[in-house]
């Protein structure tokens, strides 16, 4: 069918090493320098770079290094890549109920060299960029060289592209621990652990992967006007209608069966209400004084209430697509309506037949009653169910300033904690050109708008797994994968939500908050998010650059030229240094400017007792 339409141009097929001709297939992953294409007379492609790694609801922050990132990009290129692009070059959102997965945050950061919000996110970025300057300059000895290589031993290849006119060399190390040296056409190179050194003319290394020389920017979130301060922020609020759905039995659909919450929703919601009636007599069997109400779902959130009454809700983790809600219940005689509420975080769209992946309820529900040792089951699973589709409150669009009941929120004895409540307030736009992110620290989960405008799923009450963090700096040697190098342990999965500034007015905004589970709005506020320090490192005879993001260079704390121990933050001065303090060079250069940029060398800072150790300049720099 695809050969077919007779595009003009060739198909590819990621991930498919079956691929059938013509069809290119190509790799995605951390790491591609060893993939290889299943025709030998197509390019070796990789379609998906993963620069980190998305979140998800419980799931702590991945990181990967600019070190390794570098790695891969350059190993791939050493062993005859083509084509790499980024998945992600530049995070982003997923505003309003654009998250699939399920349960992917609404952040889809990715830990990307633009970030979510458009930040640089340095040194990845930086590093980067110098990376594909080196390479750029090497396109037509790439593209056209013959290709040779020497293997060293100890994970260390030596590969050599030449052409008439030029050659250029990547001394590439897979040793995941130790520096190794080797002699090429008479010279010693030492190659450090995990890292790809380039050489444009196989003689003078230009670039190593390992060797950072580009800033790292510490971002930090500031509630910088008095407006936004939780304390300036004055709310009102409306209870969720949810009378008829919990009392009567009204719905869109009547089915004698449960049914799959994307055939009735139509992914319209992520709300669909399950209401049948059960009517007990004296002479039923199910009648007893311990009564359970069990429920099969599929693994996103389940709200059960029976007679109007919440009983209590289930929901699982990721990856968990199979949950079992069970829970006493209290019955009357005569009519009682159990009233399922199915909450959706976000539908599967990717791996084979994502599109019947079950949602909702499949069931079966049953009640399960106890006489003497006697567990007696009754299977409401083919009762007569009702099904309604959505909330009231997104229905009248409570969230929009044009909704006719937009007047009637109240403003007496706030409710906290409280299922199923809407608030709203307002607020003047932050100063600056910063962007902007709520922090929603202390409500539950639900959705929130920012002038009309949905900023997506929040759920803060949603804590990261507590195990598996480590205080150590991140060592970028050796393979990647989403478990290496996580932080946040403990905490808000998210707690802070992205507002585009083009959401913003420069009067009055609105935010409004539909709360699902339960919360308590008196934290929330409005910050920015900035380079709170700037920290510059460059080895020698190499440009250190620092900047902050439009705002001056207020102080500089750290400043060593030798081999300073330590990252951004906790930097320490090491077994050697310069002859001259670099910090007050370094002040007199940078303080009260946007952006500066010294020369790490012996002619500004001095000679040192360093000897043979490969120095480097490192500032940090406050903004």
């Amino acid at each position: 069918m695809a050969e077919s339409l007779d595009i003009g141009v060739p198909w590819i097929m990621c991930q498919e090493s079956d691929a059938p001709q013509p069809m290119i297939n190509t790799c995605n992953g951390w790491y591609c320098d060893q993939f290889t294409p299943n025709n030998p007379n197509v390019p070796k492609m990789w379609t998906e770079n993963w620069t980190g790694w998305f979140k998800n609801w419980g799931g702590k922050d991945p990181y990967r290094t600019a070190e390794d990132v570098a790695f891969a990009v350059a190993r791939f290129f050493q062993y005859g890549g083509t084509f790499q692009n980024y998945y992600m070059y530049h995070g982003g959102t997923n505003f309003g109920r654009t998250a699939g997965g399920p349960y992917i945050t609404t952040s889809y950061d990715y830990d990307a060299p633009l970030d979510e919000y458009g930040n640089l996110n340095q040194p990845k970025w930086g590093h980067l960029k110098q990376l594909h300057r080196v390479l750029k300059s090497m396109e037509k000895t790439l593209t056209y060289g013959n290709v040779s290589s020497i293997e060293y031993g100890n994970s260390v290849t030596a590969t050599i592209y030449t052409t008439n006119e030029t050659s250029g060399c990547f001394f590439g190390s897979a040793n995941p621990t130790n520096d190794i040296t080797i002699t090429y056409q008479g010279r010693n190179y030492t190659v450090p652990a995990w890292s790809v050194t380039i050489l444009p003319d196989c003689q003078t290394e230009v670039y190593n992967t390992a060797k950072v020389n580009t800033q790292t920017s510490v971002m930090v979130k500031r509630a910088n006007d008095a407006e936004t301060e939780p304390s300036s922020l004055k709310w009102s609020w409306k209870p969720e209608a949810t009378g008829d759905t919990l009392f009567h039995e009204n719905g869109h659909v009547v089915a004698y069966q449960l049914m799959d919450q994307k055939t009735v929703a139509a992914d319209t919601s992520d709300y669909l209400w399950y209401m049948t009636s059960l009517n007990l007599k004296h002479h039923d069997r199910i009648w007893g004084d311990n009564m359970t109400l069990r429920v099969n779902g599929t693994g996103q959130i389940l709200h059960a209430f029976v007679n109007g009454k919440h009983i209590g809700s289930e929901w699982t983790t990721y990856g968990v697509f199979n949950n079992v809600f069970e829970h006493l219940i209290d019955l009357k005689r005569g009519k009682n309506l159990i009233t399922l509420l199915s909450v959706t975080i976000g539908l599967q769209n990717y791996g084979p037949k994502f599109d019947v992946t079950e949602t909702g309820i499949p069931g079966p529900v049953v009640l399960i009653g106890k006489k003497r040792d006697e567990s007696i089951t009754k299977d409401l699973s083919g009762h007569k169910w009702a099904y309604k589709v959505g909330l009231h409150g997104f229905e009248n669009r409570l969230y929009s300033a044009n909704s006719k009941f937009a007047s009637t929120w109240q403003t007496e004895s706030l409710p906290t904690n409280t299922m199923m409540t809407w608030y709203k307030t307002t607020f003047k736009a932050p100063s600056g050109t910063d962007p902007v992110v709520v922090d929603l620290q202390g409500m539950g989960k639900g959705s929130a708008w920012v002038n009309g405008n949905n900023l997506g799923r929040y759920w803060p009450s949603f804590l990261a797994e507590k195990d598996g963090c480590s205080d150590a700096p991140c060592d970028y040697r050796g393979s990647y994968d989403n478990n290496k190098c996580v932080s946040n342990c403990g905490q808000p999965t998210q707690r802070w939500y992205h507002v585009p500034r083009s959401f913003l007015s420069n009067g009055d905004n609105t935010l409004v908050l539909f709360e699902e589970l339960g919360g308590n709005p008196a934290s929330v506020n409005l910050q920015t998010v900035t380079v709170g320090k700037a920290c510059g490192s460059a080895y020698e005879n190499n440009a250190l650059e620092l900047a902050c993001q439009g705002r001056p260079i207020s102080a500089i704390n750290f400043a060593s030229y030798g081999d300073p121990q330590g990252v951004c933050g906790s930097f320490q001065k090491g077994s050697c240094q310069s002859q001259n303090d670099p910090l007050p060079i370094i002040q007199k250069a940078c303080v009260g400017k946007e952006s500066c940029s010294l020369n790490a060398s012996d002619d500004i800072f001095g000679t040192s007792s360093c000897g043979s150790i490969n120095k480097r300049l490192v500032v940090e720099a406050i903004c």
